[in-house]
């Protein structure tokens, strides 16, 4: 006998943050047969079994590198399930001169942000149905050119066009796709971007939001059929002022502000 077809969710970066934010409230986007969380420590994921309501499915993967995406990509193919919501989470940034990071850094960080949440999207949408969603994670840093943010800036604006546009090609299917925009959020990733042998780049942080506050966001922008959802006066008021104002002066208000030369 066949057997039945599960209703997944599927959530990388889980372990920790905005990711494990969504893990914990994935009730809000519905029931899951199972919930699958991909991240590099399994031991974090193994551990979202307290916290998660549904099956939890965690895989160990490490999404910058192929072997990673192929990790997934023999579960999905070995597995009988419709993926009805993916939450790409995976990502990190570097603050300082993009000269100063390592080369590997700035390219690794292209892999996991850019590459990475492609992958997933392209590997998992022959699984989804109409009704099904994509969530991808980009920042306030897609909507302008950032010095010192350099590369993590860029991958986030990839992250953030891609979204929309696969949005747009996806609909006649009926799948949905929106870009998250965080602004400043209070997570783990500031333990990898802030390289603290030195003078820190960012010295002044406007607001600093909580991982549940850009999550709630996104759930009741989802529902509203937004393709990209940004939590906070802040955030939006500076996603516009980008629109108004040239990106030279918008740069030179962020050297400024920072006291960069």
């Amino acid at each position: 006998m066949e057997k039945t077809n599960k209703k997944i969710a599927v959530i990388t970066g889980a372990g920790s943050g905005i990711g494990k934010e969504f893990a914990q409230r994935l009730q809000d986007f519905g029931t899951f047969d199972e919930v699958w969380v991909l991240g590099r420590n399994v031991e974090k994921l193994q551990a979202l079994c307290e916290c998660v309501q549904f099956p939890l499915h965690p895989i160990a993967a490490d999404l910058s590198c192929p072997a990673g995406l192929e990790t997934y990509e023999s579960e999905l193919k070995n597995a009988n399930v419709t993926v009805d919501l993916l939450i790409n989470c995976s990502g990190f940034g570097k603050f300082d001169a993009t000269m100063n990071i390592p080369l590997a850094d700035n390219l690794n960080m292209i892999d996991l942000n850019c590459r990475g949440t492609a992958a997933m999207c392209q590997m998992t949408v022959p699984f989804m149905t109409a009704g099904s969603r994509i969530i991808n994670i980009a920042s306030v840093a897609a909507f302008q050119p950032i010095p010192y943010i350099n590369v993590y800036a860029a991958t986030k604006a990839f992250v953030l066009y891609y979204s929309r546009a696969l949005n747009r090609e996806l609909k006649m299917q009926g799948i949905r796709v929106m870009a998250v925009c965080p602004f400043w959020t209070k997570t783990n990733f500031f333990n990898r971007a802030v390289n603290t042998d030195k003078d820190a780049v960012v010295k002044k942080y406007v607001a600093m939001y909580q991982p549940e506050q850009i999550v709630k966001r996104a759930c009741r922008d989802m529902k509203r059929g937004k393709d990209v959802s940004k939590f906070g006066f802040i955030a939006r008021a500076q996603a516009a002022m980008v629109k108004a104002f040239p990106q030279s002066w918008i740069m030179s208000i962020w050297m400024s502000q920072q006291k960069l030369k």
